[in-house]
């Protein structure tokens, strides 16, 4: 883990790629607090199922209680073997497809887990220091917990991926995207991709420059979860409450509940950030630090991991980070 020190900046996006849910600009101030340098890895998750017998929702059977509430009411019941484990692989097209349709590229897939991550036949074997991935909120809740530490806020993870820099459009600064920067996407998505950054998908761990804190994959890789529900309105609604435009807000936590317009029945969506290898800029520009996403809290895919944070000690204690609960767990 790295120290995050104490500080204050603005929060969100004006740039030409910010969508609507990144304004208006804010001050924030955050207390310091430790950050993991990487996303979780494998190997990393691997050691806690061994040492918790944790096994993840993508790993048991859908519960169609569950899932009926995040549906318009009267959705029939899917075929039992919907309702079977698994999760959603990235499947890439032959040809063009329009972008206006994620189902194009997304596949709900039987036996997909962060043990088997394109589906039955698939294994981590090789990828032991890629970032786990098909972990839902849930998951990245267990494993923090486990670990002695928690989900970051979607303020502090915005504070630690811009490394310092203020005002700053990407993680390294105004300058634009390059394969050399981050793990996205290059050649048309979602169907051909050029591999110029020297992954098709997930990448190993400090595959890339770490920001200014030390932080790697703070863009691109893949996506990571925080612990604040999801509102396109946040930003404004928490000035209004801390008494207008000029206001600092101190150590926002999020809304109390979510409303997700792309998911418009789906209770409690979690914000996510950070984007991923899918990212391009012809259709999802989310690698840059201001950008937001969001899903139900029980969604896993392909490209969604996350990594955690845990609080400073007391005043005048000796800043050091947690001790990792099993001793057989890889080091970052």
């Amino acid at each position: 883990m790295v120290w995050i020190p104490a500080g204050e900046f603005t929060m969100g996006g004006t740039d030409p790629l910010a969508r609507p849910d990144e304004k208006p600009l804010h001050r924030v101030r955050l207390r310091g607090f430790w950050m993991d340098s990487t996303e979780v890895s494998n190997a990393q998750f691997e050691a806690f199922v061994r040492a918790s017998g944790y096994k993840t929702v993508a790993e048991r059977p859908v519960d169609w209680e569950l899932l009926k509430l995040q549906v318009p009411p009267g959705t029939p019941k899917p075929d039992e073997s919907m309702l079977a484990p698994g999760s959603l692989v990235f499947t890439p097209p032959r040809t063009p497809v329009s972008t206006q349709d994620a189902s194009a590229w997304w596949t709900w897939t039987t036996g997909a887990s962060w043990r088997h991550p394109t589906g039955p036949g698939s294994s981590i074997e090789g990828l032991e220091h890629h970032p786990v991935v098909h972990v839902c909120h849930e998951d990245a809740l267990a494993y923090a917990s486990w670990a002695g530490k928690r989900l970051p806020t979607e303020a502090e993870w915005e504070f630690a991926a811009r490394g310092g820099l203020e005002g700053k459009v990407n993680t390294w600064g105004d300058e634009p995207i390059t394969p050399q920067r981050c793990n996205t996407w290059q050649g048309h998505f979602p169907d051909s991709n050029t591999k110029e950054d020297g992954y098709f998908g997930t990448a190993p761990a400090r595959s890339f420059p770490p920001n200014g804190y030390g932080l790697y994959d703070m863009a691109g890789n893949v996506w990571e979860w925080c612990s604040d529900r999801y509102r396109p309105d946040t930003y404004a609604r928490q000035l209004l409450a801390a008494g207008g435009p000029s206001s600092v807000i101190e150590n926002p936590t999020g809304p109390d509940s979510s409303l997700d317009p792309r998911n418009p029945y789906a209770p409690d969506s979690r914000v996510h950030r950070g984007g991923s290898f899918l990212c391009n800029d012809s259709y999802c520009a989310s690698y840059r630090p201001s950008a937001r996403m969001a899903a139900p809290p029980d969604t896993s895919m392909t490209h969604l991991g996350f990594r955690c944070v845990c609080d400073a000690p007391a005043p005048g204690a000796r800043a050091s980070p947690p001790v990792q609960k099993d001793s057989k767990a890889p080091s970052r």
